[in-house]
């Protein structure tokens, strides 16, 4: 087996590594200092990510988006995972629901986002419904053609900025419940972008929380289908893990990159950090982990990529997820480890790197859930088929 990356491989990854280090880490201090970009600054960036030729990557490029497979998409979000404070975002990232678009919502919605003229957001995540999707408390009730919307929805991502949101909401027909998306628009009556919490890392684009009384929409908001928002939603999960996977890669790989060049240049006793051993270990340790972590989620985006059964690829991106996000945790905080009190300094990039990589191991699925996930992959299709 060949394992050298495509010449095109290298190509985005260098062009990535380029706009990573030329556009976003110059405002890593000032977000985090801000909590959030000013939003002439957040303009400029979001002007020179449309430039790179990178937005809108998970889209067909005859919709003008950028056209990646996912195994390029992978490489792209890896070089963007080396940005702290999620600035990766500034590269508008569509959630792939919305190829199932209507013509008529196509143009109304996907299209300026892949333009950048303006955002949506995904809220799938409830009070009562984490990580569990299959108790949603938000109801559409039909009423005439149409339905009347009612429910709450936290921790959703760009929801302070979005023009539009992704509701993943119940329709209820007598006893029967039947999750689907409905396309709603921020100024549609009953709607409410409510509070924005804080969180232990500051962010480009927030995670506020949702309110809908009675919002009513038509037919023509319904995304894909009436009944297909979990099928749809699974799907979504599933790249969405994958690139966190990736952004956990890059995140690792420039803290143990900070930490290997601190403990060349660093002595104690009269000697670099780099010759103690307890110093070597975690630098080996962090090495090992970050090598088998990028050959798993690599791996599972080549067998997404060429078609692998969805069931199958499902479990196995909550393995590249799982992996991935743990291994960051431990590596960010080695890192820290060894730089010291140096380390623990906001202006430190480990330190950022260690606060932004704890909230992998939560979002899109919490490392309980994705061990249950594949878990019960095991259970149905044997240890062969997910671990070989």
């Amino acid at each position: 087996m060949d394992f050298t990356p495509s010449p095109r491989l290298v190509e985005i990854q260098t062009r990535a590594r380029a706009f990573v280090e030329s556009v976003l880490q110059p405002l890593e201090v000032v977000c985090d200092a801000g909590d959030g970009l000013p939003p002439d600054v957040e303009a400029r960036a979001r002007a020179a990510a449309r430039e790179s030729g990178f937005f809108a990557p998970n889209m067909p490029a005859e919709w003008g988006g950028a056209g990646l497979d996912v195994l390029e998409q992978v490489t792209l979000e890896e070089e963007l995972g080396r940005a702290t404070n999620c600035l990766w975002a500034i590269v508008w990232r569509p959630a792939n629901v919305l190829v199932h678009c209507t013509e008529a919502q196509r143009a109304r919605y996907l299209l300026p986002y892949i333009r950048g003229e303006f955002r949506g957001c995904y809220a799938v995540t409830e009070p009562e419904a984490g990580s569990d999707t299959a108790r949603l408390g938000t109801e559409a009730r039909p009423d005439g053609d149409g339905f009347v919307i009612s429910g709450e929805k936290w921790f959703a991502t760009g929801g302070d900025v979005a023009r539009f949101f992704m509701i993943v909401a119940d329709v209820v027909e007598g006893t029967r419940r039947r999750p689907t998306i409905f396309l709603v628009d921020r100024d549609a009556p009953g709607f409410t972008v409510g509070r924005t919490p804080r969180f232990t890392h500051s962010v480009v684009y927030s995670h506020p929380e949702l309110r809908l009384e009675q919002v009513p929409v038509g037919p023509e908001a319904v995304l894909g289908g009436v009944g297909l928002g979990m099928e749809l939603t699974k799907h979504w999960f599933r790249d969405e893990r994958l690139m966190i996977a990736a952004r956990c890669l890059g995140a690792a790989q420039r803290a143990l990159e900070l930490a290997q060049a601190w403990a060349l240049e660093r002595r104690a006793s009269g000697r670099p950090l780099a010759e103690h051993q307890a110093v070597q270990w975690m630098l080996a340790d962090s090495a090992c982990e970050l090598a088998a972590a990028r050959a798993l989620t690599h791996k599972v985006a080549w067998e997404v990529r060429e078609g692998a059964d969805p069931k199958v690829a499902h479990a196995r991106a909550s393995m590249a997820k799982l992996h991935a996000s743990e291994m960051a945790g431990r590596v960010t905080d080695r890192a820290v480890q060894i730089f010291g009190g140096r380390g623990y300094l906001r202006d430190n990039p480990v330190e950022r790197l260690w606060r932004d990589t704890r909230v992998d191991r939560i979002w899109e699925g919490t490392s309980e859930i994705q061990r249950l996930i594949i878990a019960r992959g095991l259970a149905k299709r044997g240890v062969e088929i997910l671990t070989r």
